[in-house]
């Protein structure tokens, strides 16, 4: 890629000896911003997320996108896929729930839902599909010669879980993003991923505040949200 465009593409850092892409930084400020915007149950957290999705997938392709770390972290690289196609889920879901709320009397800057816990069913959702999806994927990602292919298949299966449990409002999102970080600060940094391993240590800080506020948060049900439930149910 050459020209302008190029120039901000390949655009670098050097930090301790160490370069690092802009679009590495920048992509993981977009997440950031999208995880505080979670916490406060604002729907403009979703676009904003994807935004960082789209440049953090050309990061973790390293080889493919000839990034200073050189390596393929496919799955790191597929769940900003799969990110981009749960917010969409998410961003949708949240504007009805926003605009159920608004029929119903509510203000127009109160939060779209409240936080509540997944129950028995969500519960054993996301059990079987984090068991299952980090068995399966580890063993995908080995045959494509991801790096570190069983840490990735669990930073990959748990992050879809948390971000289809943000869309639902489960409380236990927060839980499961503290397990995603926990896998993924040491593989980050073993792979040389550097910006994208300290903003996992930022995260697992608004993780743990996200949670405690969300938790707070589940007894303020008015009658508008209980009402905007049960209109958007999917």
């Amino acid at each position: 890629m050459t020209g302008p465009l190029g120039w901000l593409f390949d655009a670098q850092v050097v930090i301790a000896g160490h370069a690092i892409l802009w679009r590495e930084i920048v992509g993981n400020l977009f997440g950031l911003a999208s995880a505080v915007g979670g916490m406060r149950r604002r729907v403009w957290a979703w676009p904003v997320g994807i935004v960082g999705n789209v440049l953090l997938f050309t990061v973790f392709l390293g080889g493919v996108f000839h990034t200073p770390q050189a390596r393929d972290l496919y799955g790191q690289a597929g769940r900003q896929v799969f990110f981009v196609i749960v917010s969409v889920y998410g961003w949708v879901r949240w504007r009805q729930l926003q605009r159920a709320n608004e029929r119903a009397g509510a203000p127009v800057d109160a939060p779209p839902l409240v936080p509540r816990w997944a129950g028995w069913s969500g519960w054993i959702t996301i059990v079987v599909v984090g068991v299952v999806g980090t068995v399966g994927f580890a063993m995908l990602f080995r045959e494509l010669g991801s790096w570190g292919p069983w840490a990735d298949a669990w930073i990959f299966t748990g992050s879809m879980l948390a971000t289809y449990g943000m869309a639902r409002g489960w409380i236990e999102f927060w839980l499961i993003w503290i397990a995603v970080d926990a896998v993924g600060v040491p593989l980050l940094l073993q792979a040389g991923y550097y910006p994208s391993a300290v903003l996992y240590l930022v995260y697992a800080g608004v993780v743990v505040y996200g949670f405690v506020v969300w938790w707070r948060a589940r007894d303020e049900r008015p009658a508008v949200a209980a009402a905007a439930d049960e209109q958007v149910a999917v």
